[in-house]
């Protein structure tokens, strides 16, 4: 049983994460509070009939268009089904949860008007198994996926529950609700805001937080097999270039690599290592510093407003404000910043991998094959990593320059929030798939340095980790499924310390 997550003054990055990871979400009384201030105010707006976007006039372009109150309710349903128009495969269950988790955080905040019965809802759906289908495609900011989680508060669209695909309709029933008649503004408040891109931010930000792991981990178990020279890594010259990564990453390997015999042996082999070797701190500290600092915008993003309109006063001297904090450059930005650290990390292992297979300077068999000329070994697999490595320079080009005109030149500058953080998940796609296959190698060198050295215990117990889930590699099988059990292994559990 996951511990439940409880939402009070905010959520971290690491709480929609753990939701997102299936972890219940609970609601402190404190922002039940706020949420039905917020909706009371609303309440107080529609009876004074000033005007407020989205509350009592139409959206986008159409701001200036008043609505009658009658029609108010219509507009926040039309809102949903007209802006419930994602393409493309559906997103998984993780990234359809941080997204809800986000919402309900933005509406915790007090300044959205939905009232508690929406809130309540998507709770429901998070602690029931209830996983609205959200098309992956299609949003230039954050409508269309908010706005297919909103078509099943309402009974419309599809979803999954508990794992089995069920008409909204459904999956209201069995969950003994009945679908939300929306007010003014929650419509506009459902497919509003930066949640989108918030949550598959927060995903991608847990799964590169295992990869950077798993990269030092696994870098070590190549240093290790090539013979590399450790006073490259030592601490006080590491501290020569001031960088809390660098400093973490050479400790993390110091530590790891204690105690090798087989480094023992390679002690003055070379007067220096290449640079995929020799940069591993410098690459690696890098990125976990980019790393930190993305963490710290999409948290400033989870503790921020960005539904627009914004209320706030008293039921009794309401005020809205209509302003842009729904547009999330600086996320934007964050996130391809993230991406081109990690793809600079699995360009990296794809040079290692080649380091490793190559016989002019590994000084292994030709290619890890245990029979070299009749088996090709890891030839192949250098291949699958660079094909992966280009794909991520693609993926490299930042999204938060794309920009785009959208309703009728009322939105005219796009920041592309969600787009960067899809970019980035499928980067990490490829990186996760491409430091497997430098751990499968350095594993398949380290059996062919047998009786060189002792191992360290740190890379010894990353090698027995695989080698109790995939054999030696000796042309006897499809290498493809060895890559994949292993890419799976990283994505469940941290490194063996």
């Amino acid at each position: 049983m996951r511990h439940s997550i409880t939402l009070d003054d905010g959520l971290g990055w690491r709480g929609v994460a753990a939701v997102a990871n299936g972890a219940p979400l609970d609601i402190s009384d404190a922002a039940w509070s706020r949420i039905g201030m917020a909706s009371r105010i609303v309440s107080a707006i529609v009876e004074s009939g000033v005007r407020a976007y989205g509350v009592n006039t139409g959206v986008g372009a159409l701001a200036d268009t008043v609505v009658d109150r009658p029609s108010q309710s219509r507009l926040s349903r039309n809102i949903v089904l007209s802006h419930a128009c994602g393409v493309g495969p559906l997103l998984d269950a993780r990234a359809v949860r941080a997204i809800m988790a986000a919402q309900i955080a933005n509406f915790a905040h007090g300044h959205s008007g939905v009232r508690p019965a929406v809130v309540s809802g998507l709770q429901m759906f998070l602690n029931g198994g209830c996983i609205p289908d959200v098309p992956s495609k299609g949003s230039a900011g954050y409508l269309t996926h908010n706005a297919h989680i909103a078509l099943v508060l309402i009974g419309e669209g599809k979803a999954r529950l508990n794992g089995k695909p069920v008409s909204a309709a459904d999956a209201l029933t069995t969950l003994g609700v009945a679908p939300l008649v929306l007010q003014a503004k929650e419509g506009l408040s459902l497919v509003n805001g930066t949640a989108c891109a918030t949550g598959l931010a927060a995903v991608a930000l847990d799964r590169a937080a295992r990869l950077l792991d798993w990269a030092d981990a696994i870098a070590a178990v190549t240093l290790e097999a090539l013979g590399c020279q450790m006073t490259a890594f030592d601490e006080t010259v590491l501290a020569l270039r001031p960088s809390k990564g660098i400093q973490y990453v050479g400790a993390s390997l110091r530590a790891r690599l204690a105690g090798s015999g087989l480094l023992e042996a390679a002690v003055g082999a070379r007067t220096q290592d290449a640079l995929s070797l020799r940069a591993i701190p410098h690459a690696h500290g890098a990125a976990r510093d980019v790393f930190d600092r993305v963490a710290q915008v999409v948290d400033q993003e989870l503790a921020s407003v960005t539904d627009n309109p914004a209320v706030s006063g008293t039921p009794d001297a309401p005020v809205v404000s209509s302003q842009a904090h729904a547009v999330a450059s600086a996320m934007a930005q964050a996130l391809d910043s993230l991406t081109i650290a990690l793809a600079q990390i699995a360009a990296m292992s794809e040079r290692r991998i080649d380091r490793l297979v190559n016989p002019l300077v590994s000084g292994l068999p030709a290619f890890l094959a245990v029979d070299p000329g009749a088996g090709s070994g890891f030839m192949i697999a250098q291949y699958t990593a660079a094909a992966l490595s280009a794909e991520n320079r693609r993926l490299g080009m930042p999204a938060s320059l794309d920009g785009g005109v959208t309703s009728a030149l009322q939105e005219d500058f796009l920041s592309h929030p969600t787009a960067a953080a899809n970019k980035l998940l499928a980067l990490l796609d490829n990186a996760e798939q491409i430091i497997a296959i430098e751990l499968a190698a350095g594993v398949q060198a380290h059996d062919m340095l047998a009786g060189r050295g002792r191992r360290a215990d740190g890379t010894d117990h990353v090698y027995r980790k695989v080698r109790a889930l995939v054999p030696t590699y000796a042309d006897d099988r499809p290498l493809g499924g060895d890559l994949e059990r292993v890419r799976d292994m990283m994505i469940d559990a941290p490194p063996p310390v």
